[in-house]
């Protein structure tokens, strides 16, 4: 199988999951028409927009991201706080509300990434080029500026709108092995002590930030993504990429900014869309595998608790540390969109253990980015909201559902690239995890490659987090079907 093939076989889940493969004549039109007007006139700027191009901003991502959403400055002040400022691409002022371009966005509301490769939520002429924070590159963006304590507390933050300038493009694998001592330092971070001591504090100020919510219950997991391995045009594997401390570096940066959010909407009157995940209805099982591991769970929900046995299993036994996180990834279940008036009780986030908790910080890939930072934008000029309450609920509710047919569509997607890898090991056993147990069928991970099949045989008994041998009975490609038998 080829990448042309893997990437037809995508295009069709696409559209069997009520998602827009490819954009719209009408879309690429009003494109190239912005594209055309900033090339003649260059951006527009209205209203307060500070110059803060002079700041030493800088971008961690992956190595082959073209689609730059944030960029982050700190600064240690005199009195032991941080302030930190994480800057997010203005993405509005070339998307407008009721656009052609928005349009699509709204239908789709996120971008999907596939084995086969990724199907933006906008245009690449603007999510990869005009929008992106590109090194080098004056960008419009909405900053958002707090202030952190020793102990990694927000303790204040304020939003405005800039003109910003990405000094470096730095990768999550390099600047990890820089600060885990494993490699020497980046070319443009070795040639810049300026810079070695922006991600230095940054390391510490995020570490202390995830310190903060851990000692409030945020779950501290560690999951691997598959990712396709093509050679010579080829696939040939679907290997684990893995979180690392430079990942970690900015989650924590984003789920600061995400909660600085959706305080600032809250407190001028703003409604918004929360990301929300509501405790786990499968507790008893997450109870059960505590249990199996030597440990206790209260009866009632408890995230700190989950936590500390967590924890407490990562040093104990690290090598099985990433299966337990499976597990427990799978029992939470997934989260969800809801609209939020200000002043309503706050709906939480268990897993990260924090109450206010908005998606802003990546409006080119996510819809509910872009709404959010169009409420932002709203708020900063004292204009009223450009979406009603009602208009907010239908929009979670359409985030959610396309959310979940882009899990699918990249599940189906993988599914049809481990056939493929699969197809001549009919009669193998591999070393499996159970990731789902119900009455629609009991399904297991393996790890070479790392891929999820069905149990069709021997599955009585099993759970979610149970280990076993399974032989590989049958795979059909057309239909996506990786069937296991328990060896």
């Amino acid at each position: 199988m080829d990448a042309a093939e893997l990437a037809h076989i995508a295009a069709l889940e696409m559209q069997t999951h009520g998602l827009l493969p490819e954009f719209g004549p009408d879309v690429l039109r009003e494109v190239q028409a912005r594209a055309d007007h900033i090339e003649s006139q260059g951006p527009e700027r209205h209203g307060d927009i500070r110059d803060l191009r002079q700041r030493l901003w800088f971008s961690i991502d992956n190595d082959d991201t073209q689609d730059l959403d944030q960029l982050s400055w700190a600064e240690q002040r005199p009195d032991g706080q941080v302030r930190l400022a994480v800057a997010v691409a203005d993405v509005d002022t070339l998307v407008h509300q009721g656009s052609a371009t928005d349009a699509h966005a709204a239908i789709n509301t996120t971008s999907v990434y596939t084995a086969a490769g990724v199907f933006p939520m906008l245009p690449t002429r603007l999510s990869n080029d005009l929008t992106s924070l590109h090194e080098g590159r004056e960008r419009l963006a909405v900053v958002v500026e707090m202030d952190v304590d020793g102990d990694g507390a927000v303790t204040g933050s304020q939003l405005y709108r800039a003109v910003v300038r990405n000094q470096a493009k730095l990768t999550y694998d390099s600047v990890a092995a820089w600060l885990d001592g494993q490699a020497g330092a980046p070319a443009a971070v070795g040639a810049s002590p300026a810079l070695q001591a922006q991600l230095t504090l940054h390391d510490r100020v995020a570490r202390s930030l995830r310190h903060w919510r851990t000692r409030r219950g945020a779950l501290n997991v560690m999951t691997a993504q598959a990712r396709p391995v093509f050679a010579d045009g080829q696939l040939v594997d679907l290997r684990a990429d893995r979180k690392n401390r430079a990942k970690d570096l900015i989650a924590d940066l984003m789920i600061a900014t995400n909660g600085a959010t959706a305080r600032h909407l809250a407190d001028n009157g703003q409604p918004s869309l929360r990301r929300v995940l509501q405790e786990p209805k499968r507790w008893d099982r997450l109870v059960k595998l505590a249990a199996e591991h030597g440990a206790s769970l209260p009866a009632a929900p408890d995230a700190l608790a989950l936590d500390q046995f967590l924890t407490a299993r990562r040093q104990a036994a690290p090598a099985e540390f990433e299966e337990l996180s499976l597990s427990v990834v799978k029992l939470l279940g997934s989260g969800a969109y809801a609209a939020a008036l200000p002043g309503a009780p706050a709906s939480g986030h268990f897993g990260l253990a924090v109450n206010d908790y908005a998606h802003s910080t990546a409006p080119n890939r996510r819809f509910v980015d872009l709404v959010t930072q169009r409420l932002l934008k709203a708020s900063l000029a004292k204009q009223p909201p450009p979406y009603t309450i009602d208009q907010l609920t239908v929009i979670a509710q359409q985030c959610t559902m396309q959310e979940d047919s882009a899990s699918t569509v990249e599940r189906r997607v993988l599914k049809a690239a481990a056939a493929f890898l699969l197809h001549d090991r009919i009669g193998e056993s591999f070393d499996a995890i159970v990731t789902g147990a119900a009455p629609k069928g009991t399904f297991v991970r393996i790890v070479s490659p790392l891929v999820e099949g069905r149990v069709v045989r021997g599955f009585e008994g099993l759970d979610v987090g149970d280990t076993l041998r399974v032989t590989l009975r049958s795979v059909d490609l057309e239909q996506r079907f990786i069937d296991f038998e328990r060896a």
